[in-house]
């Protein structure tokens, strides 16, 4: 068999998001199919300039083809476009500009996967929302499994993803959450469809103590791993755990890991250590009381996984579905959605020993569950037996939705897309449903 996983960046040093996860579905199914990466010259997700060399080379024994990006990601512009199309009445020809705006624009890939899309067997999307998914899934939909990586995020509404959803053979979800929203808004159920998310490989030999020695900390303390964003929830974040510190406990600091788009404040009770090794993230894990993940907006969160899968209970942003929903089924951690709470919860967590032992076990119960390698690697590996079985029993499959002439791209008929998944039902979901 040989697949083609299509993803926006790719490469050994980019350690989150759906390109992680691309590039560990990649590496797990080498193993059993010729495998080959299509993605862009892109390094910097924020203006997507090319960086990295276009053609060919191995990552970790994959090929890897690079594509030009068209231009530059103009961030004004693409506000512009994005307020428009967001909170206003629109034409699908200005959704259509949007994705060209948001990048990255790689006409080179679409191009290719259009010569060249009938040599694989599957093409594998990362990401739904990007100009090579749309565009790319037009040419190869008899062939096209999508891993969405979608958040609660006003994209979701745009028209133009309808089809994206509908057109492909398979879904693969992150999560249950991310499966309802998409199906309440693209009516996309009768789509072959799992929810599978990420695996994690998590060391037996992280040391707390060597965490401690390297950064000389001393007090307990709840650990942040991530993009230090204002998109991740991280201004919220540093704002509550301040007040808490003041308020409720001055001996419990927050460690914060990651690269920094916005400020880390300066506080007695806060520790920035920046980009670390996988070796110190996990000893850092190992040391840690709790995770805390603030963000509004996820498909999935790798890291809870790990923390799962290392035994720390978690605290999580309510107000997100999936991180609530993912917490409360594996019993595995508390959640927040005000200062208040986030106060009584991370003060029970702080002081209660005995809770925080019992949501860790619960939690690596349920990572041995869901997220291990052998459970990720057994739901991809189903899902393509059963299209390649489909396809030897000569099963009807329907061919892609046309793209709209130019009548309909014209007309300014849609409703506001933030509009549309505001409408879709919130709160965690049933995974019996």
């Amino acid at each position: 068999m040989k697949l083609a996983v299509v993803v926006q960046r790719y490469g050994a040093e980019l350690n989150g998001g759906a390109e992680l996860h691309a590039r560990y579905v990649s590496e797990l199914l080498a193993r059993h199919a010729e495998v080959e990466v299509l993605t862009t010259c892109a390094r910097d997700y924020i203006t997507w300039r090319n960086e990295l060399t276009e053609g060919t080379e191995h990552i970790n024994g994959i090929q890897v083809r690079r594509f030009p990006v068209t231009k530059e990601r103009d961030p004004h512009e693409f506000g512009k476009k994005s307020d428009h199309v967001f909170n206003n009445r629109h034409s699908i020809a200005e959704e259509l500009d949007w994705l060209k705006a948001e990048g990255p624009m790689s006409q080179a890939l679409v191009n290719y996967l259009q010569r060249t899309g009938s040599t694989y067997d599957y093409v594998i999307f990362f990401s739904y929302r990007y100009f090579h998914t749309y565009h790319g899934i037009q040419e190869t939909s008899e062939r096209a499994i999508l891993v969405p990586t979608a958040e609660r995020d006003p994209a979701l509404g745009l028209t133009i993803f309808g089809s994206t959803f509908r057109n492909v053979r398979a879904v693969m979800y992150n999560s249950y959450e991310e499966r309802a929203l998409i199906q309440h808004i693209a009516q996309n159920h009768s789509v072959p469809n799992v929810v599978v998310g990420i695996g994690s490989d998590v060391p037996s030999t992280s040391d707390a103590n060597r965490f401690r020695a390297r950064t000389k900390l001393k007090e307990p303390f709840a650990l942040y791993v991530g993009r230090i964003d204002k998109n991740k929830g991280c201004d919220e974040l540093f704002d509550y755990f301040c007040r808490y510190s003041k308020q409720a406990s001055s001996n419990f600091r927050l460690v914060v890991i990651g690269e920094p788009v916005m400020p880390v404040p300066e506080h007695p009770q806060i520790t920035h250590l920046g980009f670390v090794t996988d070796e110190e993230k996990f000893d850092a894990m190992s040391a840690a009381a709790l995770l805390v993940m603030p963000s509004y907006y996820e498909s999935l969160s790798m890291v809870i996984i790990e923390a799962w899968a290392m035994r720390i209970p978690v605290l999580v942003n309510g107000q997100c579905d999936v991180l609530k929903g993912q917490t409360i089924r594996a019993n595995a951690g508390l959640y927040y959605e005000t200062y208040d709470e986030f106060t009584e919860t991370l003060r029970t967590l702080e002081t209660n020993r005995e809770l925080r032992n019992a949501l860790a076990v619960n939690g690596r119960t349920y990572y041995e569950q869901h997220y291990t390698w052998d459970v990720i690697e057994s739901k991809y590996l189903s899902m393509l037996e059963t299209l390649r079985q489909s396809d030897h029993n000569g099963g009807n499959h329907r061919s892609s939705e046309p793209e709209p002439g130019w009548l309909k791209r014209t007309r300014q008929i849609h409703a506001p897309a933030r509009e549309i998944v505001n409408l879709a039902p919130t709160g965690p979901h049933d995974q019996r449903n």
